[in-house]
């Protein structure tokens, strides 16, 4: 089996894709790689309840950062409010909807090229806020410089 992880912005999304289940420790290095990312900027994360998302070793990484990263949880139940659910769903349903393998490998080989032709579309970034009921103007929102 594949997991995926994912970390969208109103602009762009980023991903990795992961073997079996996601432990915490690989929660950490992405959260890590986000972090990179954003050189040096803070960073809030806005995600839901999954246990994984409350173990220990996230809790203390994230107590690490020392305000550099903040975690906001969403109610429990709500996967409406996640744009990430809606990324997963356009995933699945749009894009690799028809695929067959046998093997886990192919299937990350096609989901990677899927998710990086999805992040060139800004047009499903935006519906993926659109769709999730945060009350947020999606389109009076742009790239910042």
């Amino acid at each position: 089996s594949l997991s995926l992880l994912a970390g969208i912005t109103l602009w762009s999304f980023y991903f990795r894709i992961h073997a079996g289940s996601i432990k915490g420790e690989q929660v950490v290095g992405f959260l890590k790689a986000l972090q990179g990312h954003l050189k040096g900027r803070k960073l809030l994360v806005i995600w839901d309840g999954a246990p994984i998302h409350r173990s220990r070793v996230v809790g203390e990484f994230v107590a690490s950062t020392k305000g550099r990263l903040s975690v906001e949880r969403l109610p429990a139940y709500a996967p409406e409010l996640n744009p990430a659910e809606y990324l997963w769903a356009h995933l699945k349903e749009h894009e690799l909807g028809n695929l067959i393998v046998r093997e886990a490998w192919p299937l990350s080989h096609q989901a990677t090229a899927a998710l990086r032709r999805m992040r060139r579309r800004p047009r499903i970034i935006r519906a993926c806020f659109a769709q999730a009921e945060l009350g947020l103007n999606v389109s009076l929102l742009c790239k910042p410089q």
